[in-house]
């Protein structure tokens, strides 16, 4: 199976159980398993022992069950879109493919809540949601699935007004380290009884139990929608424009910042002809009334900024097209260095030190004369930066390296943290006791612990090693 000669290989008895009970549903391929040992982060892959593609919560629970048995560690793979090396089988193992459980239970219009497999990916959702009236906000720039979404806690562009992950999880269905299967949380919307399972297992990474079903928040279509686009002389500007109408409490669905990199960067991908200076992306949700009263506020704010050519795109196709455009920042800064690695990190700091973070991180770029695209959902402080690098270039990948790490200990230095949405994989550990200390990290610990006494379940993340 072509296991790494420093890790133990899957054991002839559980591959054969797996085997007869799944058939060609059990994969040893050198193809397959490369395929699950990567992600879109920068880590080098590290493929499982072998793969299998599970259609139930009963078949996953089956599965676990068996290599727990075995002693064997156990990876969850959605979609394989994670950044920090989420998905790499760094003691080997089985991973277990969950895109087969990919159906849309129940929408409940009435309610506004919906229960979906954890393989629905978010596009699908909202795809299942045409004609009621209702959608599913968070939008990661990826087609993630569900299950990864809620593992990860992930956000994106509309977290400034709909929230992460975190607050739009209202249950879930979870196979533990043992395979028992476990129901969290509810329908209700709020509750006093006992521990919040549910937001335990939000952002656990699958290091505590594997996600199988969840119940969402979904939240009525606005009657209107319009967004804009401002171009600024400074990025400074751009950066004051955001904190001040954050100040003043309005209520923006989103407010995206992309340097003047980045937006070249669009240019060339998307054909877009964007003023090529910084730039806000914004988005306003509402009343006819009150996205006019917004944006009206927001154009003033930005005058008095130095923004230029406020432009407005109020009908679907256009706002589709500005924001794919958003989305696509990420391939479209690869392009910017043909043959480039990208190294892709994030932080996110309380928005009146965002500031001041922005401006010391630009120093530190020109300092390490690095070649990095900043964009981010500023509207809650969070921004991202892919550092593009020679893979060859041993040097250049170690100052890329070095900045990352010092951009994560300034987040946390100025309160805030070094990891946003992207999570803690295996790229972000280093950080994890400067952010939370030594009594949090073992209380962490013990719960890992607790719930999962024999490490199988996605070990090597998120814990820094003792």
């Amino acid at each position: 199976m072509n296991a790494p000669a420093d890790r133990p290989q899957l054991s002839q008895e559980l591959a054969e159980a797996l085997a007869s009970r799944f058939g060609t549903r059990f994969s040893v391929a050198a193809a397959v398993r490369q395929h699950h040992g990567k992600d879109e982060s920068s880590h080098a892959p590290m493929p499982p022992d072998a793969v299998v593609f599970a259609e139930s919560t009963t078949e996953v629970a089956e599965i676990v069950g068996l290599c727990h048995r075995h002693r064997t560690p156990v990876i969850a793979f959605g979609t394989g879109t994670s950044l920090e090396g989420h998905l790499l089988a760094v003691q080997g193992g089985v991973c277990i493919d969950l895109s087969a459980l990919n159906q849309v239970i129940a929408v409940r219009q009435e309610d506004l809540d919906a229960t979906v497999q954890c393989g629905v990916t978010r596009k699908a959702l909202n795809a299942a949601l045409n004609g009621t009236g209702l959608f599913f906000p968070i939008d990661p720039g990826a087609d993630a699935s569900l299950g990864g979404m809620a593992a990860t806690r992930a956000s994106g562009t509309n977290a400034v007004r709909y929230g992460t992950m975190r607050e739009n999880v209202l249950g879930m269905t979870v196979v533990l380290p043992d395979g028992r299967i476990l129901k969290t949380g509810g329908r209700a919307r709020k509750s006093a009884a006992g521990y919040d399972l549910t937001r335990l297992m939000v952002g656990s990474e699958g290091t505590l139990g594997i996600i199988t079903e969840l119940t969402v928040r979904l939240y009525p279509v606005p009657e209107a929608i319009s967004s804009a686009v401002c171009a600024f002389p400074t990025l400074a500007a751009a950066v004051q424009t955001v904190i001040q109408t954050i100040q003043l409490g309005v209520p923006v669905a989103r407010i995206e910042l992309l340097d003047k990199l980045a937006i070249t960067a669009i240019n060339r991908h998307s054909k877009t002809s964007l003023r090529e200076e910084p730039t806000l992306f914004f988005e306003f949700h509402g009343s006819p009334g009150g996205v006019k009263e917004q944006a009206e506020t927001v154009q003033e704010i930005a005058s008095d900024h130095g923004g230029q050519d406020f432009e407005w795109a109020t009908r679907p196709e256009d706002r589709s097209r500005l924001w794919q455009a958003r989305h696509d920042a990420y391939y479209a800064s690869i392009g910017l260095k043909p043959g480039c690695r990208a190294l892709t990190t994030d932080v996110c700091v309380p928005i009146s030190r965002l500031a001041d973070c922005i401006a010391e991180t630009y120093l530190d770029l020109d300092a390490c004369q690095l070649v990095a695209p900043l964009v981010g959902h500023v509207g809650d402080g969070n921004f991202h930066l892919v550092l593009l690098v020679d893979p060859d270039n041993d040097e250049e990948i170690a100052r890329a390296k070095g900045f990352a790490s010092r951009l994560a200990q300034r987040a946390i230095r100025m309160d805030g943290t070094c990891t946003g949405e992207h999570g803690v994989g295996i790229g972000k550990q280093a950080y994890m006791t400067l952010e939370h200390g030594d009594v949090a990290i073992e209380l962490m610990r013990a719960l890992k612990h607790a719930i999962d006494p024999g490490n199988t379940m996605n070990p090597g993340k998120i814990l820094p090693q003792p």
